[in-house]
């Protein structure tokens, strides 16, 4: 999503919100994105994930990314903890010349967790994102999903963000998903980030089922830092 990058080499952040932005960091710089944590409920039953995300530019346009984290459910008599599942991803994100950018990123998650969060065998994600900066202070911006594994799904989301000044940012979202054997949804959200430092941003997000299969409340607070020239 949009904040100030006020540190010339930094493309921006993926969190908070859904998909990632579309560019990526320069050879040999770093970022590491934390969820504090990020939370969802359904069923009476809430999973708080606290997702570490690792972000590293090796040139060519492409940037390596690897995640993890600690997940906690909790609700209908069901208290488990434990280790996320483990993924590795790569995102293309050609340099942008004008109003237009776009990227693609397609991960593995590999069934690797505690036994209460572990996927039954691998999940393979392709996305793809695009958005148009309007104007100096209003973005406009597209997310495309589709995930394999356990049970397919797909997922479109679009987003309007705004800078309100030069530190702090907001955000609105829509989203529909399709989730094989369950069903369609959607979801709509919102949320803020603020850049406390040229290199640290801190962000609060949170999204509501509108119909259909979806998570009734999903939401996050997290940070980000950037290690680069």
């Amino acid at each position: 999503m949009s904040a100030l990058a006020q540190v010339e080499n930094n493309p921006g952040y993926d969190r908070p919100g859904l998909g990632f932005t579309p560019a990526v960091l320069q050879r040999g710089d770093f970022m590491l994105e934390q969820g504090l944590p990020d939370w969802s409920r359904a069923d009476g039953i809430s999973l708080y994930n606290a997702n570490t995300l690792l972000r590293l530019g090796i040139g060519h346009s492409l940037e390596l990314q690897l995640g993890t984290g600690w997940n906690r459910l909790k609700g209908s008599g069901q208290a488990a903890d434990g280790r996320a599942d483990t993924s590795l991803a790569v995102k293309f994100s050609p340099s942008s010349a004008g109003d237009v950018s776009w990227g693609v990123l397609g991960s593995v998650e590999f069934a690797d967790g505690a036994r209460a969060f572990r996927a039954e065998r691998d999940q393979y994600l392709l996305g793809a994102s695009v958005n148009w900066q309007r104007n100096a202070d209003h973005a406009l911006g597209l997310y495309l999903e589709a995930v394999h594994g356990d049970n397919d799904n797909q997922m479109l989301a679009v987003n309007s963000s705004w800078e309100l000044d030069p530190a702090l940012g907001m955000y609105i979202e829509l989203a529909a998903q399709h989730q094989d054997g369950l069903g369609h949804g959607s979801m709509g959200g919102a949320g803020l980030t603020w850049q406390i430092t040229p290199r640290v941003q801190l962000d609060f997000g949170v999204r509501h089922r509108l119909g259909g299969y979806a998570d009734t409340w999903q939401g996050g607070v997290g940070f980000a830092v950037y290690f680069g020239d």
